[in-house]
């Protein structure tokens, strides 16, 4: 059985990432990118789906023991695991090195005291753990290959197979040091070199010192801060600027439950929010980057903009299903490829206008065609914007009027008047404030609900829907007007948890839901910060810092956080670790610290 959710640590080098468990199996590795097929994939299945395990020996019978203490190296993505035994106690030391040709996964076993024995067990599956591959010795080198793909297996200590695995058992004593790598080529080009494990570490460690040092934000719950920009930086894929949501595919929503998706490209949205939270902390390079991968992305065509797009631009994600698969807890479907991908979601158009007026704003150098693409896509949400569409939350039922998306769509206009006001651009003024005003005049007539003081989810609709707690972070309407006041207060009423945590929206349990979709799911962890926002921006500081706190309390022992909390279960669900919610831990945290500073009040 894999581990909880919140069992796992992250490791990666920008270009993919890998899930180590407690007691030191990696279940979750994708090579060479996010995206491509796992070799590990023993977190969606069983051992029989590819894992590595490395710590303690243990009794055939009996569970492999988990790691009496872990936590990254300082300010680092370096992963550091002890275990004490009945014979001593031993260190792992694992990472990916920011690459510079082969994708590497490196571990070095360190003895601490006495002697303990020790076993790595190496099982690797290709093609999401379909395929066996065929493995070899290569001029003393360990190495897998099927099809396209080739993994070498590196160590000083004799290995071994047996049933499919490749083994070595070995005993470290105090000083001990003895690392063990693999190394990922397409195979038919040359061997990867061979790994220089020390070398590797102590780069890895200086790469991510001086990435941390770049940080400006010395407020309120720093470490909590600086761990989630470490992991927001981890889930860039530094060739092209774009990001992940997550690392993972079909973690579930609800366990044993349908909500599993694919989360392994760049959405828009979430692309858009991250960049906005590492600019505001001082990292214009990264936004400069994922400016350039938007516009490469969109490239001429924004007319048909996608709301989600592959780490290096690619449009197509056909959605599949994994049949032979079993899923985590028997979460199924496991899902690859997303097909959400070309739903129409009015609000990404907001996003990506507000993060380039952000960009702007910050002074960040001036790209003319990103001026340029924001008018284009200003004239093409103009013809489009009374349209229904998803919505945030992609919903798979019929399209409707969500009140969030019109309010975007606002956003998009008002950001690009701004535009124009300033200088940067020409366009046609006069007609698109009248357009700003259509818009507010349209949401605040049919997505209010005036009996209960408060907006809904859709146009007519009774539902609520956290999203709505953006509107006086977008400035749609300032934070002491009634109608937010009543809307913040409706969604506390109903769409809270019985441990203080917010739904996304109402869903149907065994019924169909307004998404499309049975089942339930937990509360969405962004949401629960965006409320903690709110409550700030009310100036019901105390509140908020109570709300956030409890929050970082959901953290796993590493700082990580899913993309929700399940209420009833007290555990993480979702995938893993979740973009969209380590943006929101930082805007909260930099909201708190800047009302703070002022005394509290309204903003």
């Amino acid at each position: 059985m894999p581990g909880r959710i919140e069992d796992y640590a992250l490791i990666g080098d920008m270009q993919t990432a890998a899930l180590v468990c407690r007691d030191g199996t990696v279940d979750w590795l994708c090579l060479p990118r996010f995206d491509s097929h796992a070799i590990f994939a023993g977190l969606l299945g069983t051992e029989e789906h590819g894992f590595w395990r490395l710590g303690p020996a243990h009794a055939a019978d009996a569970d492999p023991p988990t790691a009496a203490r872990r936590g990254y190296r300082g300010d680092s993505l370096i992963l550091e695991s002890e275990w004490d035994t009945p014979r001593g106690t031993v260190r792992v030391t694992d990472f990916m090195p920011p690459r510079d040709g082969a994708p590497q996964l490196i571990r070095i076993v360190e003895g601490v005291s006495g002697r303990v024995p020790m076993r790595s067990a190496l099982r690797m599956r290709f093609s999401y753990g379909r395929v066996v591959p065929w493995v070899h010795k290569h001029e003393g080198r360990t190495v897998a290959v099927a099809g396209p793909d080739s993994v070498w297996f590196d160590t000083d200590c004799e290995t071994y197979g047996k049933s499919l695995t490749t083994y070595s058992d070995f005993t470290v004593t105090p000083g001990d040091r003895i690392a063990f790598t693999i190394s990922w080529e397409p195979s038919h080009t040359q061997p990867p070199p061979l790994p220089e494990p020390e070398q590797s570490l102590e780069a890895t460690e200086d790469f991510w010192r001086e990435w941390v040092e770049q940080c400006t934000y010395h407020g309120p719950y720093r470490e909590a801060v600086v761990r989630s920009l470490i992991t927001l930086k981890a889930l860039t894929y530094a060739p092209t600027g774009g990001i992940v949501a997550a690392p993972t595919t079909s973690l579930p929503e609800e366990v044993g439950g349908v909500r599993n998706w694919d989360y392994r490209y760049t959405w828009l949205r979430d692309a858009a929010i991250t960049l906005s939270s590492l600019l505001r902390t001082g990292y214009r390079e990264e936004a400069r980057a994922w400016r350039e991968w938007l516009l490469r992305a969109v490239a001429g065509d924004p007319e048909n903009l996608q709301i989600m797009y592959g780490i290096a631009g690619e449009r197509k994600l056909s959605e599949s299903e994994l049949h032979w698969l079993p899923g985590y807890e028997d979460s199924t479907p496991v899902r690859v490829g997303n097909d959400a991908a070309h739903q129409l979601q009015l609000d990404v158009y907001g996003e990506v206008t507000e993060t380039l007026h952000i960009a702007r704003m910050a002074n960040l150098a001036r790209n003319g065609y990103a001026s340029a693409l924001q008018l284009r896509l200003i004239e093409h949400l103009e013809q489009h914007w009374m349209e229904p569409d998803e919505g945030i939350w992609e919903v798979r039922g019929p399209r409707r009027h969500f009140v969030h998306s019109k309010v975007m769509a606002w956003v998009a206009v008002d950001r690009t008047i701004k535009l124009i006001e300033s200088g940067d651009a020409d366009g046609p003024l006069e007609r698109w404030r009248e357009l700003r005003d259509d818009i507010h005049r349209d949401v605040c007539e049919k997505g209010y609900d005036k009996e209960r003081n408060t907006f809904t989810q859709s146009y007519g609709s009774k539902e609520l829907d956290a999203s709505l707690l953006l509107i006086p972070q977008m400035g749609f309407l300032p934070p002491d007007d009634k109608r937010v006041i009543g809307t913040i207060e409706a969604i506390q009423r109903e769409l809270s948890t019985s441990d203080g945590f917010i739904l996304r929206y109402p869903t149907a349990g065994s019924g169909e839901g307004v998404d499309g979709l049975k089942g339930d799911e937990g509360a969405f962890l962004a949401c629960s910060f965006w409320f903690a926002d709110a409550l700030a921006m009310l100036g019901r500081l105390d509140e908020a810092r109570t709300l956030f706190e409890k929050l970082l309390g959901l953290r796993n022992d590493l700082g990580l956080l899913a993309e929700e909390w399940d209420s009833g279960r007290q555990r993480q669900v979702g995938n893993v670790p979740q973009a969209f919610s380590h943006v929101a831990l930082v805007d909260t945290a930099l909201k708190i610290g800047a009302l703070g500073s002022h005394g509290g009040g309204l903003c």
